[in-house]
């Protein structure tokens, strides 16, 4: 679908569509109306952005709109090469306050962005601090969350959940082990290796440790795909959503829980001590 820009009036309760009438209609503009409906005093005289297989729908005085469609594509293609990711809605409050009002009941803080069942909120504080490399891995990470239906993921490991989309999202960075996973490298440089992967508890936010734990995650899947291959990661993914973990890496990978810990406990230390 070619790109198109739709100035939206009154909380998009009135939109002008240039289509025909016997035309189809527009599943994520369908979807992004239904959205601003919920919250519209963040949504009049809103925009939204339509380009490829991505929808932003953008507060009026929102930071950064002019740069972020394509950011948002790029993203998406990216998810796309390991995991298909159709089409995606992204909505861009003016605001952290607003933000955190579209993504009750999970908080912000902390946060450059959150994904929620089929959509994705950009906390435009955080999200605009971090670098153009930044900003793409954060958005790869939440597209791959709407992608792999990780919302409704229930009792999957977060270790995964986490894991996988970081992995996603870093790949094509151009960012080393030692520099992406900088909080646990530095721990174990000191001596610390972790002795487990990370359970549901160690990723809530306020953790001291929430950096650590996220780069234990995102190692685990990198060695999981370059031990086993990137496709083997994706059928333990698949195969730990619909059931029993352990039994999906026996399935999978061939081995069990705890001889894959420690492979990664050693790949972990291999990666982070020595030269760069």
């Amino acid at each position: 679908m070619p790109s198109m820009r739709v100035r939206l009036i009154a909380a998009l309760l009135a939109v002008l569509l240039t289509a025909s009438a016997a035309a189809p209609p527009d599943g994520l503009l369908v979807q992004a109306r239904a959205i601003a409906r919920e919250h519209p005093r963040f949504w009049t005289d809103a925009t939204i952005i339509r380009t490829g297989g991505s929808l932003l729908l953008i507060a009026r005085g929102a930071p950064g709109a002019a740069e972020l469609a394509g950011e948002v594509e790029r993203a998406r293609q990216a998810v796309n090469r390991v995991w298909k990711v159709a089409e995606a809605v992204v909505l861009v409050p003016r605001s952290t306050q607003d933000a955190a009002v579209l993504a009750e009941p999970a908080g912000v803080r902390g946060m450059a962005a959150l994904a929620d069942v089929d959509h994705v909120i950009i906390e435009p504080e955080g999200f605009w601090r971090l670098s153009e490399v930044g900003r793409r891995v954060v958005l790869a990470h939440e597209l791959t969350h709407v992608a792999t239906g990780a919302a409704t993921s229930g009792d999957m490991p977060m270790w995964l959940v986490e894991g996988f989309a970081d992995y996603v999202g870093y790949l094509d960075s151009g960012l080393s082990p030692r520099v992406a996973a900088a909080e646990l490298a530095e721990e174990v440089r000191a001596g610390v290796l972790p002795r487990e992967l990370p359970g549901r508890d160690a990723f809530e936010a306020g953790s001291a440790r929430i950096a650590q734990v996220y780069e234990e995650a995102w190692l685990a899947c990198r060695y999981i795909a370059e031990r086993f291959g990137a496709e083997r990661l994706v059928a333990l993914y698949r195969a730990a959503r619909d059931g029993d973990p352990d039994t999906a890496m026996a399935r999978t990978l061939g081995v069990s829980t705890g001889d894959f810990t420690e492979g990664w406990r050693q790949y972990v230390r291999r990666q982070l001590v020595g030269p760069v």
